[in-house]
């Protein structure tokens, strides 16, 4: 079976095994937390990209169409564990953090990323607009889901102190609007034609192993983003990071990497569509489900119960973000110019963000 993974495959398992077993025997051990914090993030990361090796392969057998969909969202299983652990550790403002901190780590850093090594390459590179037309429709939507609960929530606002009322209707219209979209991105999502000619000459998985690679990924991920969300309070405390940098920019990377794997390669080998529709797919993704089934799980948990309502910096950074990457993308050509205009961005935003409220 092992023959079937190429070298790329090998190391990135061999670092998703070593790192899981490293951070095990580190927590056993009594390590400090930022030893195993680091161990379990690279762990993680290696896990997510095993993620969507098996998705990519189990992709070819369900139709091309529908593989940038399922990427992103097989993808965003660390994140989603990662909230759950979260929650279950009361880490409010922590999760609330990291689910915008994915949307611009998407939308900005990665895609900022895939556009700079993708033009430095090989100059303009030009994708589907139809498809983009659609996200960036939605992209506004996501920033809105959070704007609206945010203001009308506020002291004097017409919704204060029904927060929790008023994020689970929104949750659900974002679920709703979500389960919509389907049919149109998988009936006609960019990635068919681009992830035709990419696999083509490729050699395919048998089920069996595409579908254990996930099924050991995915549980893999369930236990290391619990290891990674108890030692994120000690090791961001001895870091002397905030909450809002934790939560913006540390978890959400660490919980990203399958979107900068395929979405940087996707543009360095010069498709576009599949790139833009894997990276920007996960931010809707993001924003459309997973913020929303979280706030709905933290209700059946039990204790603090996670709202839509984030701090006025965080509803800038959306909107701003909505903003420059419809601009970017509507035309459907990307050149490393704008790529480094969205990395700027993000880490303008992640900057403003390191002198807050200590995690401790």
């Amino acid at each position: 079976m092992l023959s079937y993974f190429e070298t790329r495959t090998r190391i990135i398992a061999l670092v998703a095994v070593g790192a899981s077993l490293a951070a095990l025997l580190l927590r056993v051990g009594g390590a400090p937390g930022v030893p195993v914090f680091a161990a379990s993030a690279i762990g993680l990361a290696g896990l997510a990209a095993m993620v969507g090796e098996g998705t990519e392969q189990l992709g070819r057998r369900l139709g091309p169409k529908a593989t940038g969909v399922l990427q992103s969202a097989l993808g965003n299983l660390p994140e989603f564990f990662i909230g759950v652990f979260a929650l279950r550790a009361g880490l409010l403002d922590v999760v609330r953090a990291a689910l915008v901190g994915s949307i611009l780590a998407n939308t900005l850093l990665v895609l900022g990323l895939a556009f700079m090594a993708g033009g430095l390459r090989h100059g303009p590179q030009r994708f589907g607009t139809d498809q983009t037309k659609m996200m960036s429709t939605l992209l506004v939507l996501a920033a809105a889901s959070i704007a609206i609960p945010t203001i009308a929530a506020s002291p004097g606002g017409p919704a204060q102190g029904h927060a929790t009322e008023l994020s689970v209707v929104v949750s659900i219209v974002l679920l709703v609007v979500f389960a919509a979209s389907l049919p149109f991105s998988i009936g006609k999502g960019p990635a068919a034609g681009s992830l035709e000619g990419k696999i083509k000459d490729e050699k395919a998985w048998p089920m069996a192993l595409a579908t254990g690679t996930l099924i050991a990924a995915g549980l893999g991920a369930a236990f290391v983003s619990d290891w990674f969300v108890q030692a994120l309070t000690p090791a961001m405390d001895s870091l002397g990071m905030s909450q809002a940098f934790a939560g913006l920019v540390v978890v959400a990377i660490a919980g990203n990497a399958v979107e900068n794997f395929v979405g940087i390669s996707a543009m360095l080998a010069d498709k576009g569509d599949l790139a833009v529709s894997v990276i920007l797919n996960s931010s809707l993704q993001v924003a459309l489900v997973l913020a929303p089934v979280l706030v709905l799980a933290s209700l059946a948990m039990g204790g603090a119960t996670l709202t839509l309502v984030v701090s006025p910096l965080l509803v800038a950074a959306l909107a701003l973000t909505a903003l420059l990457a419809a601009v970017v993308v509507i035309d459907g050509e990307s050149t490393w110019i704008e790529g480094l205009a969205l990395v700027g961005l993000y880490v303008i935003l992640a900057a403003s963000v390191w002198w807050g409220q200590p995690i401790g």
